[in-house]
């Protein structure tokens, strides 16, 4: 049995679920958060975090009461918000202006706006927290973050549309999904350069290395007129695929549980998370969601069952993005 609680952004929805991941059933939801493209929650649990694409914000919830414990104003499009390693920082990727945005996890308060390569999208922290990979969707590159300088150290060229980045447990490389070549590349951190592309499937999405080390998973979500159905499982050692279960209709999303037992894939076209026994390769269980899945997040912190199993939070009105420029609150494509 896996302990834990899922966290599921339901981007049309407007809402996040949470998910016993013991049972495979939702838990709570809670509603009132326009386009949450991407959601984090803290190894703890204590507190959970999503982007809001229609208003330009970064929110901030208590993991356990499912309250509003704070909002602050991004860039234009705000994409993923990841924390770093040592948890007093969130990162927010803004794919309208070029930045990242970055904000003390207790105060809400920003300590840095960095600017990195054109279109930034998918973010994961190092293992040693010195770093934050970037995927930049429209430039075709990986912007290395220096987190004690915030500021970009490094580009790295890798392909056509990057969409999310994934760190090996020992830090030595790092992965990207290539959405426009249907590919994921190999990083070597050290030499800051690709050493090797493989095929996936169609229009892969996010990726995520299992705690253990063994694998890599990558969403094939294809496209809404011509989705993909399967999961590439990747084997770490030799960078091959070496299954490719089929778990939906668009799976998106990937979290992974620390014991590396299961994995919750979203499925963005049928609105649900399918979880993927990593022992046998196949999906055990089904969950329904809302409308359009997106991310997904893992914390080993049980769920707590609220007196209503639904909850709405009201945010501030729409904030103005950091660059001055609106934004139409449409979803993203990725």
């Amino acid at each position: 049995m896996v302990t834990g609680t899922v966290w599921v952004a339901n981007e049309n929805g407007g809402s996040l679920t949470a998910i016993d991941a013991s049972t495979n059933r939702v838990t709570a939801t809670v509603k009132g958060i326009p386009g949450p493209h991407n959601v984090q929650a803290a190894p703890d649990g204590r507190t959970v975090w999503a982007v809001s694409g229609a208003t330009n914000q970064v929110v901030k919830l208590d993991g356990s009461r499912y309250s509003l414990l704070g909002t602050a104003a991004t860039g234009d499009m705000p994409a993923h918000v990841i924390l770093g390693t040592n948890g007093t920082q969130a990162y927010v990727s803004s794919t309208g202006n070029g930045s990242v945005s970055v904000f003390g996890t207790k105060s809400l308060s920003r300590s840095g706006t960095i600017t990195v390569d054109k279109g930034p999208h998918g973010m994961r922290p190092s293992p040693d927290g010195r770093w934050v990979y970037t995927a930049n969707t429209a430039a075709g590159t990986v912007s290395v973050l220096d987190t004690a300088e915030d500021r970009q150290v490094a580009s790295i060229p890798v392909g056509a549309t990057p969409i999310q980045v994934a760190f090996q447990p020992d830090g030595r490389y790092a992965y990207v999904t290539l959405g426009g070549e249907n590919a994921v590349a190999k990083i070597d951190v050290a030499e800051r350069a690709v050493v090797a592309k493989i095929p996936s499937g169609p229009a892969p999405a996010q990726i995520y290395a299992s705690p253990d080390g063994r694998y890599l998973l990558v969403a094939n979500q294809g496209t809404e007129a011509k989705p993909g159905r399967t999961v590439s499982i990747i084997d770490a050692a030799t960078f091959t695929v070496v299954a490719r279960p089929t778990v939906g209709k668009g799976p998106h999303g990937i979290t992974i549980d620390t014991a590396s037992r299961h994995a919750f894939i979203t499925d963005v076209y049928q609105d649900d998370v399918a979880v993927l026994d990593l022992a046998e390769l196949k999906v055990v269980a089904r969950v329904p969601v809302g409308d359009s899945p997106n991310g997904i997040s893992f914390t080993s912190r049980a769920p707590v069952a609220p007196e209503n199993p639904e909850t709405t939070v009201s945010l501030p009105q729409a904030a103005m993005p950091e660059s001055g420029s609106s934004h139409g609150g449409e979803g993203h494509a990725h």
